[in-house]
């Protein structure tokens, strides 16, 4: 959502990547969210709608007993549903200040804090080994950075949940498609020692 969350826009309604050039006419409406972009960022903050958000935490199949890392955490949404819906211990890791101050403060109000935290940090220096879910919504060259870092940190079983772009060389264990106006998303899950890796 990720590092906020990028474009819902990047794919038209059947599923395909827009040209670059309509995509950057869509950025600059998505950033206009934020005040503050971190020039480190990894792709601009555009909120996954929340039947979206719901689907990818189901079909990673999370669980009381998961801890799930969403990287690019935007306002928490996945944070937070993973917490109360799921139960699950959440982590969300976000670089721009005022999102985290916004998503813990959110957590404090529904009385999540004790499951669930936003801390501010590059996703790139995050310590992910105590994940079993890591939801992403990245760019395609976002997720190749992250890979080997997926590759290492991450144990066996766990499991990756990206929303519109999978990731370079692993092959989805499921994919999981969303049709919610005025799109179609697409959702890919993989499971760490499973991930068939090219």
């Amino acid at each position: 959502m990720h590092q906020g969350l990028i474009a819902s826009a990047a794919f038209g309604r059947v599923g395909r990547a827009l040209p670059l050039a309509a995509l950057l006419a869509i950025v600059p409406a998505a950033l206009g969210q934020n005040n503050f972009v971190d020039p480190r960022s990894l792709a601009p903050f555009v909120p996954t709608p929340q039947l979206v958000v719901e689907r990818m935490l189901e079909a990673a199949a999370v669980t009381y007993a998961d801890t799930v890392y969403d990287l690019g955490s935007g306002d928490g949404r996945i944070v937070i549903t993973a917490a109360e819906k799921f139960q699950s211990k959440a982590v969300g890791i976000e670089i721009n200040a005022s999102l985290v101050e916004e998503s813990q403060k959110k957590l404090q109000e529904l009385g999540l804090s004790e499951r669930a935290s936003v801390v501010q940090q590059h996703l790139l220096e995050a310590d992910l080994s105590q994940a079993t879910v890591v939801t992403l919504y990245l760019l395609t060259s976002s997720n190749t950075q992250l890979r080997p870092k997926l590759e290492s940190e991450l144990k066996p079983g766990s499991r990756v949940v990206s929303h519109d772009f999978q990731i370079s060389g692993w092959t989805p264990l499921k994919t999981v498609v969303v049709n919610r106006e005025p799109r179609r998303h697409m959702i890919f899950v993989y499971e760490i020692g499973n991930h068939k890796t090219q």
